[in-house]
């Protein structure tokens, strides 16, 4: 999974260099932006999607691999803004600063991006140990992160919506699935508990 997940990097790395099978096209740093925000959100996901995948298949192995995701995730993302601050604004702060002002999908992915660094500091044994309970409690913020994550590629895309609209999909079913499976749990368990006080009588 590791080596899986840093192939997209390869991939990237070799089409600037000219190798590979991976091409930048006549717009390198766009493809460059495209392919390492998409990346980023595609780990989101298969992050959120780890628990459901474990609790619907009881394979339990599974969750050892939502960490390592979630940290790819970042790195992807801390990549995308690399590549927009050094190679698209020149690293001109005082430019990067007004667009993050100006355009408000620039606005939201920087604070997705401000709020995955604490999930990724935390992310050790000895942070969980040290926040204990906390720890789950910030680790929440995935939620949020990756809403905001959706909504800053559904906002720079100008004519086409099919493909953040996708993402807008999954989104919902992985944050759906989570919200009904509580009361869902809480109906059967009312349910089947009434069975068995009838079968008793």
């Amino acid at each position: 999974m590791f080596l899986a997940a840093l192939v997209p990097a390869m991939l990237l790395a070799g089409g600037a260099l000219g190798v590979g099978p991976k091409q930048l096209g006549a717009d390198p740093v766009r493809t460059l932006l495209h392919s390492c925000g998409l990346t980023a959100l595609n780990l989101l996901l298969i992050t959120l999607a780890v628990t459901p995948l474990r609790q619907l298949t009881g394979w339990n192995n599974v969750q050892r691999l939502r960490r390592m995701l979630g940290l790819f995730a970042f790195f992807y993302a801390l990549l995308h803004f690399t590549v927009y601050a050094w190679l698209d604004q020149g690293l001109d702060v005082k430019a990067i600063g007004a667009d993050i002002l100006k355009r408000p999908y620039i606005t939201i992915g920087m604070l997705a991006l401000l709020m995955l660094i604490p999930l990724a500091v935390t992310s050790t044994n000895g942070w969980m140990r040290r926040l204990r309970k906390r720890w789950q409690r910030l680790h929440y913020l995935i939620y949020p992160i990756a809403i905001l994550g959706v909504w800053h590629f559904w906002w720079q895309v100008k004519k086409d919506i099919r493909e953040p609209l996708l993402y807008v999909v999954m989104l919902g079913v992985l944050l759906g699935y989570r919200l009904l499976r509580a009361p869902l749990r809480r109906l059967l368990t009312s349910r089947c508990g009434s069975a068995t006080v009838r079968e008793r009588t």
